[in-house]
Order: structure tokens, then sequence, then C-alpha cells
């Protein structure tokens, strides 16, 4: 009798890993700036105008930031990927050996390494390939990734600064304004925890939890400060 067996593995790693550094920082920063605010102001207006500044200011720098991060993995990338084709032109029997190392590494006989290493050294694409792969331990980056970085991490940072700051829209005080804020963003945070936890494989409840935690203890502490200054 034989069963379908289905393996169930992480897509798009750096599609989520984007997503949750823009949404963290999106629900923290913008939470905890409005939270100070409101211990020292008695203006909402001053607030979603201070909030505005930051959450744009934030989603440029934060796109910035990732477009920098994806541009340098793939000029890393290159200039690895040049340097094993060197390798390969220039001093193969060392790479071959490389090559035997490797494989030595998960128990492979002498014969079966050196059959090994013939066999990839027939094509030097292949051959480097493999040698970034499992000497290096770099997959080749996508070409779209500064772009796509950038372009998710500054909107999950924009959509998780509206959040905390939408409250204050709709209330009358900043004080009002702040309550409902940390009841809305302690539950978005809550969920955002979740997902995020339950999706990279980590325990739900906990994540959630420490998302939330870190969350509020920011924005106490801003709200701290400012009521300490003012």
């Amino acid at each position: 009798m034989t069963t379908n067996h289905h393996e169930t593995h992480l897509k798009s790693s750096d599609f989520i890993t984007d997503v949750v550094i823009g949404m963290s920082d999106g629900l923290t920063v913008p939470f905890a700036l409005a939270a100070g605010l409101s211990g020292a102001v008695s203006s909402n207006a001053i607030v979603i105008t201070a909030g505005i500044a930051e959450i744009v200011a934030g989603c440029i720098a934060m796109g910035l930031g990732g477009y920098l991060a994806g541009k340098t993995e793939q000029e890393h990338y290159e200039s690895e990927l040049q340097r094993e084709y060197d390798e390969v032109a220039h001093v193969p029997e060392k790479e071959k050996q490389e090559i035997k190392d490797i494989f030595a590494a998960y128990g492979i006989s002498e014969s079966g390494q050196e059959l090994l290493a013939n066999e990839l050294s027939r094509d030097k694409d292949k051959w480097v390939d493999f040698m970034m792969k499992f000497e290096l331990g770099l997959e080749k980056p996508n070409a779209n990734r500064a772009r796509n970085s950038a372009l998710t991490i500054g909107t999950a940072y924009f959509i998780g600064g509206l959040l905390p700051l939408s409250a204050y829209f709709f209330t009358a005080t900043p004080a009002n304004g702040l309550i409902v804020s940390a009841l809305f963003t302690t539950i978005c945070l809550f969920v955002f925890g979740y997902f995020k936890s339950k999706i990279t494989g980590q325990r739900p409840i906990a994540g959630a939890l420490k998302v939330t935690l870190i969350g509020l203890l920011a924005a106490a502490a801003a709200f701290g400060i400012a009521k300490l200054v003012a």
C-alpha cells in the first residue's frame, strides 16, 4: 500500500520577511509616537499631522533600506559568482577537492567523491552553481528583489502605521484617541503576531504575546517620557 506524501514548506520567504519587517515597525513606531504626543498635546490635529509625517518618512526610510539591502545581496552574489568562475578556470583541482570535501562531510566514500567531482566538473555552469549553493550557501537572488523589497516594506509600514493613527480621526481629544488606539493596536499586534508566528512555524500564542508586549512597552515608554518632559 502506498500513501501520498505531501511536504509543506514555507513559500515566498522574502516577501513574508519584508511584510513582517514593515508591519512590525509600522504598528509599533507610529503608535509609540502618537502615544507620546497624547501625553503632551491637547489637539488631535497635532497628533495626526505628526503621525502622518512620521509614516511618510518611515515608508521612505524603510523602503530605501529594503532596496539597499536587496541591491547589496545581488551585488554580493554576482561578486562571489565571478570569483567561483575564476577559481574553476584557474585552480580546477582545488575546486574539485572542495567538491570532495563537501561530499565527504555527508559520509560519501572516496571513490564516490571522485566520481561525483568528475561528473560535476564536466559542466562549468553546473559546477559553479553547485559551489555557490553548497560551499558558500548562496542562492541566486531574484533580479527584482531590491524593488520588490522596497515596495513591500514601504507598503506594509504605511498600512501598519495608519492602524494606530486612525483612532485620532474620530475621537475628540488625544486622551480619548489614545484609549481607542491602544485597544485597536493591541488587537492588531496580537493578530499580526499570531499569524506571523503561525506562518514561520513558531508557537502562535507565544509569538502573538511577544509582539504585543514589545509594541505596548514602546508606546508606554514614549508616553511616559512625553509626560515627564511636558
